[in-house]
């Protein structure tokens, strides 16, 4: 699109544009179409409502169910445990050889069959549908949607495969001992290295023909509300063999298992689950996915098309959120935002963007500085205006309806995220911020006092009456602006950069609408920001 076109399209953005009226607005290029909102806006969030009815029930089955499945799990724990420990005994911590023998054909039935026995006494009723993989079929199962602790229930169905756990859990009294004796792979946060030798690990046992148990990995990586499967992690694909996908479903009613950022705590469930007379799911394991020799290459797609294919069966969406959003949700709130204004889908968003977690997580401090005093944490056109210094005008609505991407009146931080990297810092580059800088240094004498600074702003706003003395003592640390300083604001408040480029635009489209004869002939500023640079400034913004 050429500078002409980009800002006539501008200019045609009629006022008040942001605030949900009607009328024309930037065309959606498609880079900018990719962008739209996910079909889940918050898979990390759960309420059950339970009425007075359900509660009573509840509490008179709980005098009786709950003292009885808690002890019955009790002893199923206290009864697994020597077999567990005989399983792993005089081995270490981290396995470097497979338990194999009489330890694992005598352990590893008894453990199996008290693993159902003890979700029995929990009261799941439990359906298998489909056939289990063998070893040589599929070294690695992939099971979604995880949502709860309770998903365990896939690993006793599938014959007690490996999984990865933390290293700080078979550390757990009791319950660490029958981790152990899973041979999970390990994974420490104090390691540096953790992700890549956790990697290679699982390349290792996938790869070691039958060597090892299978491996059973949830691919989203935190739980979710099962409305949706998020973005897959690319670990248990990387090895290039065929997995089996395994689904989970919890048909019930009232939802007592759900595990997410946003609702019930872990006692708190298992007190709901443990008082309902029993609680159905379903467990069914998928034909064996075989990659192709493209997907051995890129684990990336492979994950995408099994993820797919389980969305389908499933028939729910799937969304590019990812445990990075569950990260910008606890520092919305740290932040006094509601937590889900933290979603942006970071999977999407920082691989398009070119964006990382810092950055994002830098550009959420700078929205909670806008959006802390808004109600619901987004930002209306008050608080742009506000934050920017500047009145609302027909300029700061056109700007203010580019960033607000879903026409509703306010800018959330998904919409702010993308705002800041597709429309302004593209505009925000040395050369641009060169030129503006010569725009508002009337007298070319290097410097720009707050008499330029007004005069310029007033016409870009087209408000004759504004008063820019306190974002001018923002900028300035004297009576006037150097090029440094202006330069360092500029990046640091991408957000001017797209009023000064459309003021620009428009007086070029001004002056290529003349005559001919009318038009003036173009000659070489002085440059005092850079004197050795003689050329004719432009734009180099590029299309969004």
């Amino acid at each position: 699109m050429s500078q002409c076109a980009e800002a006539a399209a501008v200019a045609a953005t009629v006022p008040g544009a942001g605030m949900g009226k009607s009328g024309l607005r930037p065309p959606m290029v498609p880079r900018q179409a990719s962008f739209f909102p996910p079909p889940v806006p918050n898979p990390f969030v759960q309420q059950t409502r339970m009425g007075a009815a359900r509660r009573l029930q509840i509490f008179f089955l709980g005098i009786i169910l709950l003292p009885i499945r808690a002890l019955l799990v009790a002893l199923i724990i206290l009864l697994a445990w020597p077999f567990a420990a005989l399983s792993t005994a005089c081995c270490p911590e981290k396995l470097t050889h497979p338990v194999t023998g009489w330890k694992r054909n005598i352990t590893q039935p008894i453990l199996k069959f008290l693993g159902h026995a003890m979700f029995f006494a929990m009261g799941f009723i439990v359906t298998v549908k489909g056939k289990v993989a063998s070893p040589a079929e599929a070294p690695i199962f992939v099971a979604a949607p995880h949502s709860t602790f309770f998903d365990g229930i896939a690993c006793v169905v599938a014959g007690l495969p490996s999984m990865v756990s933390r290293k700080e859990n078979v550390q757990v009294p009791l319950i660490g001992r029958l981790l152990r004796a899973l041979q999970p792979v390990l994974v420490s946060r104090i390691d540096p290295d953790s992700r890549k030798n956790t990697i290679n690990e699982i390349v290792r046992r996938a790869t070691s023909r039958g060597q090892w148990p299978q491996i059973l990995v949830f691919p989203e990586g935190t739980c979710t509300n099962r409305s949706c499967l998020i973005t897959f992690k690319p670990g248990a694909f990387i090895p290039g063999v065929p997995v089996q996908p395994v689904l989970l479903r919890y048909p019930n009613k009232l939802d007592t298992v759900t595990w997410t950022w946003q609702g019930y705590t872990f006692i708190q469930l298992c007190m709901l689950t443990f008082c309902q007379p029993f609680t159905k799911v379903e467990v069914e394991f998928m034909p064996v996915q075989v990659p192709n020799d493209e997907e051995k290459n890129d684990p990336i797609l492979f994950a995408g098309r099994v993820r797919n294919l389980m969305a389908e069966t499933l028939g729910i969406p799937v969304t590019d959120h990812t445990y990075e959003d569950c990260r910008l949700m606890i520092s919305a709130g740290q932040l006094t935002l509601p937590m889900e204004a933290g979603l942006v889908e970071f999977t999407k968003i920082s691989r398009k963007l070119k964006l990382d977690w810092d950055g994002i997580r830098k550009h959420l401090d700078e929205y909670a500085t806008i959006a802390s005093s808004s109600k619901g944490g987004r930002i209306g056109i008050e608080e742009f205006a506000e934050y920017l210094k500047l009145p609302v005008s027909d300029v700061l609505r056109q700007l203010f309806a580019l960033f607000d991407r879903n026409h509703d009146g306010s800018i959330d931080f998904r919409e702010y995220v993308i705002g800041l990297a597709v429309l302004c810092n593209p505009a925000n580059t040395e050369d641009i911020i060169q030129v503006a800088f010569k725009l508002f240094d009337v007298d070319e004498d290097g410097y720009i006092t707050e008499e330029e600074f007004s005069t310029i702003l007033q016409a870009a706003l087209g408000v004759p009456d504004l008063d820019v003395s306190g974002l001018f003592k923002e900028i300035a640390q004297g009576d006037s602006v150097s090029y440094e300083e202006f330069k360092s604001f500029a990046l640091k408040h991408p957000e001017y950069a797209k009023i000064f480029t459309t003021y620009l635009d428009l007086q070029t489209c001004h002056v290529f609408s003349l005559p001919k004869e009318v038009q003036p002939t173009p000659s070489v500023a002085s440059n005092k920001v850079s004197p050795e640079n003689h050329d004719e400034s432009t734009s180099d913004k590029k299309d969004d």
